[in-house]
């Protein structure tokens, strides 16, 4: 099972030393991804697999401030999170420009985990398979069919995010469905308030092949429990 840890704007340079060392210490089957900020990518142990929360529609040039999919690989980045909701908000990142970092993350081999999610106001307007097919079709547009496979696809409802409130199981599995129809061969993350209080509800659902942890992240006891509990 695929276990992505967002650090989101998170963790200064000695609390990251000390966050590593504990998540070290943790003992999982789980394939664990760390999602730091690009300041601490570098000072992650490269036993981890790493992955970024961001990259840049563009390659190397003068584009002050971006990172690009060539400089993330050369750090042996091996994951991307592209779309996730927050971006989308508070940069307003589109549709067509998580399209073109896929393309980036793609051409330098590196898994893209893309985020979909819906608002509260569209869920309870009956929008959410539309919402999530606009998404994730424009996110894939002319994308060679074996690299849509490749593409890792993080379902997190953005009312769900940070409030504690998860979707009920018929739910998840019915928005599953939907995103199966356009990547059926994908991988597909839970996100939204998983935590370890919940889980015992969420592993109940079989078509969940992980999950995609943002507070959890910073919380190691919390996130042991939660390991242990997967099982």
């Amino acid at each position: 099972m695929i276990i992505a840890l967002n650090n989101k704007s998170n963790l200064e340079k000695i609390e990251f030393e000390s966050y590593i060392k504990g998540l070290e210490s943790i003992s999982t089957e789980e394939t664990i991804i760390l999602c730091p900020t690009y300041l601490n990518i570098g000072a992650a142990n490269s036993s981890l697999k790493i992955g970024s929360q961001n990259v840049s529609i563009n390659e190397n040039g003068a584009y002050t401030g971006e990172i690009s999919a060539t400089q993330l690989k050369s750090y042996n980045v091996q994951y991307a999170i592209v779309g996730h909701s927050e971006r989308r908000e508070y940069q307003r990142e589109t549709n067509e420009e998580i399209n073109l970092k896929i393309k980036q993350l793609l051409k330098n081999d590196i898994t893209p985990i893309l985020c979909i999610g819906e608002s509260l106001k569209e869920r309870e307007s009956n929008q959410v398979k539309e919402v999530l097919k606009e998404e994730l079709s424009i996110a894939i547009k002319d994308i060679k069919e074996e690299d849509k496979k490749k593409i890792i696809v993080a379902y997190e409802p953005i009312w769900s995010i940070g409030t504690g409130i998860i979707p009920t199981n018929e739910q998840i599995e019915e928005v599953f469905a939907e995103i199966k129809k356009i990547v059926p061969e994908s991988k597909i993350l839970y996100g939204g308030s998983a935590n370890e209080e919940n889980i015992d509800q969420l592993k109940q659902i079989g078509a969940i092949d992980g999950y995609l942890l943002g507070g959890l992240s910073l919380k190691l006891e919390k996130l042991k429990i939660f390991l242990q509990k997967l099982h």
